[in-house]
């Protein structure tokens, strides 16, 4: 649960930090994102702040207070502690709540991004896929605005049996449980679930 996340400082583009998304996916290990785009000033202090330097990517694993750079440092890192471990992910839009207590020390949590404003107490849930491009704009987005994020593999939505009544009735119909959509967007703060790439972006930028 919360309490042993991984943390991810990142920014889109760097095919590093792809490497290492991709081995979190392939393990199905949940992670908070905290976006570091170029000149951002969320979380780029912060990171710098936990590891002593800007370097990304930077993976934190509280669970072991191990912190780790370089790409294939992290991932034989994932592979050596979790590749045998059979982690029950938790239910949708859980893991988002938990993070306000989890969270609420952290100094990038308090300062306002590149839209002016102060992130949200509750993380969204990103369902993300790494070959799908509107998965792509969504991650990009959301490290335009450094709103961080906590990133989770589709599987899991087929994994839930039982989706919140919020998120059950904003799914589509025709949603195939065997082949959920990336990427899907799960807001705890207003029990929001959003289902595609231009609805997402829209809700963000109202939003956030």
């Amino acid at each position: 649960m919360i309490e042993n996340m991984l943390h991810l400082y990142e920014y889109e583009g760097c095919p590093f930090c792809r490497g290492v998304r991709q081995a979190l996916a392939a393990l199905s290990l949940d992670s908070i994102v905290f976006p570091c785009p170029r000149g951002g000033r969320r979380f780029r202090p912060q990171a710098e702040a936990v590891g002593g330097r800007q370097q990304f990517p930077l993976l934190v694993d509280t669970a072991t207070n191990t912190v780790q750079y370089e790409s294939r440092d992290i991932i034989g890192y994932l592979q050596n502690r979790y590749a045998e471990a059979a982690l029950a992910p938790p239910g949708i839009g859980e893991l988002g709540a938990a993070a306000e207590t989890e969270l609420a020390g952290l100094s990038g949590m308090q300062l306002p991004g590149a839209s002016g404003r102060r992130p949200p107490a509750r993380l969204f849930e990103l369902y993300n896929d790494e070959a799908s491009a509107p998965a792509y704009q969504i991650r990009a987005l959301l490290g335009l605005l450094e709103l961080p994020y906590i990133l989770r593999s589709p599987a899991v939505l087929a994994q839930i049996g039982e989706l919140p009544g919020w998120v059950r009735r904003a799914a589509p119909e025709a949603l195939d449980a065997a082949h959920p959509p990336a990427p899907t967007l799960i807001d705890p703060n207003t029990q929001t679930a959003l289902f595609d790439a231009g609805s997402i972006a829209a809700y963000l930028q109202e939003h956030y």
